[in-house]
């Protein structure tokens, strides 16, 4: 017996927690396609699942539709896979642990993937169902939307007929999506020097210590980017910067954040300082731990900073410490203090908002993962913006900044924005059902959060896209929960929608 057995709409929850079993965190997505293939062979549906992993299945018209217009329905099969720090679940193959309360879902101890889950559970109902009027339903669900929407950009979707599509990633009820920003990936290295493997006498007088950062919320970096929350690297950044201007620390580990389109919630990172000087370090880092805790007030009131000395044996990766010194690989003050100056002066957070249109977020970017590996500190950001030439120009900016410390900054992953139409038959449809169900408008808005929209209408000749679905919160996030009442509603809307002429 499954936990969400009973809810309604049945068949959207019975395929929401099939779903869940199946781990299918961005770059691991085969078995959750091979699952989605199978569902489409053993009911006789046409499927193409193509060398990414992507799938495209094919439905024809129940009888009275056969001449109505095809609808491309399309989410995404990957899940930003972020779980609490005292979890146990290995999320590259446990299956969740779901839970329902005060009417959500949620799964505990780890993000619950309804981004974007519910698109492909609306999609397998609705595939499975032999009672719901609807024209040719042509069903895409692309691999590793969160990781730069490279399915999205690598599929072929010459054989589909359909020209207006329902793009189900949106995340409040109520609000229909009619453009996004553009978006692309870049990817810092800071080289560092490393120290000699094992420490001299003189160096025995060193002592090791641990920074941590904790109890931040985080969230999407498109939807949560203007709402102050503090990035746990860059906030660690900072503090590591003063310290190494002060004390002369050498980094020996730095690892934080789990994606980089996920706001940090923690990060941490060991340190080398001098005995006499461990004091006045702990000292410090709690002095700017409490100026930051009064900046960010009640926007992350759990903000914490431990600062503690520690050995080998409590840290990533420790070793044990032979009779003439450390084995852990440690590098050298000097380009301690450039990597952090480095991470300090690239930007983070909300460059510029709109001109156009009030409270939207035009230009941002996002330090979502930060890892001290093979000889350099590591920053993977995401950069979001309406504007291509402002993205572009702060790609350019970070690139100038890396360049400045002898880093390397790195542009992947680039997509376009998805433009505002004037003119809208989709939209048009979609703003009368919901009227006549609802009883009021729904709301048209711009997002700065990205979707798939824009890269498939550059596949798909004169392509109609909205993009609406159920209420969500905390998304990417292990407090991330979707709301049961809403699901039910945009699912009778979903129906309403297909089955208008």
């Amino acid at each position: 017996m499954g936990v969400l057995d009973g809810l309604e709409p049945q068949s959207v929850f019975h395929y929401f927690e099939e779903i869940t079993r199946i781990p299918h965190g961005s770059g691991n997505v085969k078995q959750i396609s091979d699952y989605l293939k199978k569902f489409a062979v053993d009911r006789g549906l046409e499927c193409i699942q193509d060398e990414l992993f992507n799938i495209i299945i094919i439905k024809d018209a129940t009888p009275g539709y056969e001449q109505e217009e095809p609808y491309i329905l399309q989410g995404h099969m990957d899940m930003v896979a972020v779980s609490a720090p005292d979890c146990d679940i290995d999320m590259t193959k446990d299956p969740l642990r779901l839970c329902v309360e005060n009417g959500r879902i949620h799964a505990q101890g780890t993000s619950l993937g309804g981004d974007d889950g519910i698109a492909v559970a609306y999609a397998l109902a609705l595939l499975d169902a032999d009672n719901i009027s609807h024209p040719r339903l042509e069903v895409i669900l692309t691999v590793d939307e969160e990781t730069g929407m490279e399915g999205a950009k690598g599929i072929d979707l010459s054989m589909l007929r359909g020209r207006r599509l329902i793009n189900l990633d949106q995340e409040e009820e109520g609000v229909v999506i009619t453009s996004c920003a553009g978006g692309a990936r870049v990817d810092v290295s800071i080289p560092l020097q490393e120290e000699a493997a094992q420490q001299s006498a003189t160096e025995q007088n060193r002592q090791l210590m641990q920074v941590k950062i904790t109890g931040l919320l985080g969230g999407h970096s498109g939807i949560e980017i203007n709402k102050g929350r503090g990035n746990a690297n860059c906030l660690l950044g900072r503090i590591l910067k003063g310290m190494s201007e002060r004390f002369a620390i050498s980094l020996v580990t730095m690892r934080g954040g789990v994606a980089d389109n996920a706001i940090p919630r923690e990060a941490e990172a060991t340190i080398l300082v001098d005995i006499t000087h461990k004091e006045a370090a702990i000292a410090y880092a709690q002095e700017v731990a409490g100026r930051i805790k009064q900046e960010l007030g009640d926007k992350d009131p759990e903000f914490a900073v431990d600062c503690r000395t520690v050995n080998q044996q409590e840290i990533p990766d420790g070793k044990k410490g032979s009779e003439n010194g450390w084995e852990m690989k440690h590098y050298d003050a000097a380009s301690t203090v450039q990597a952090f100056t480095c991470l300090c002066k690239l930007p983070n957070g909300v460059i510029a908002m709109s001109r156009d249109l009030e409270g939207l977020v035009q230009t941002s970017l996002n330090l979502g993962v930060a890892m001290l590996e093979q000889g350099a500190l590591k920053l993977s950001y995401a950069v979001r913006s309406s504007v291509d030439e402002d993205r572009e120009a702060l790609c350019r900016q970070m690139q100038e900044i890396a360049g400045e410390t002898g880093a390397v900054a790195e542009v992947r992953n680039t997509y376009t924005g998805w433009a505002y139409r004037t003119e809208s038959p989709l939209r048009d449809i979609i703003v009368e059902i919901y009227e006549k169900m609802y009883g009021k408008k729904p709301v048209l808005e711009a997002i700065h959060a990205g979707v798939e929209c824009g890269i498939l209408a550059s596949k798909i000749p004169n392509l109609d896209c909205v993009s609406i679905g159920p209420d969500m919160a905390d998304v990417h996030t292990a407090q991330e929960s979707l709301d049961i009442a809403s699901v039910q509603r945009m699912w009778e809307y979903l129906q309403a929608v297909l089955a208008h002429k």
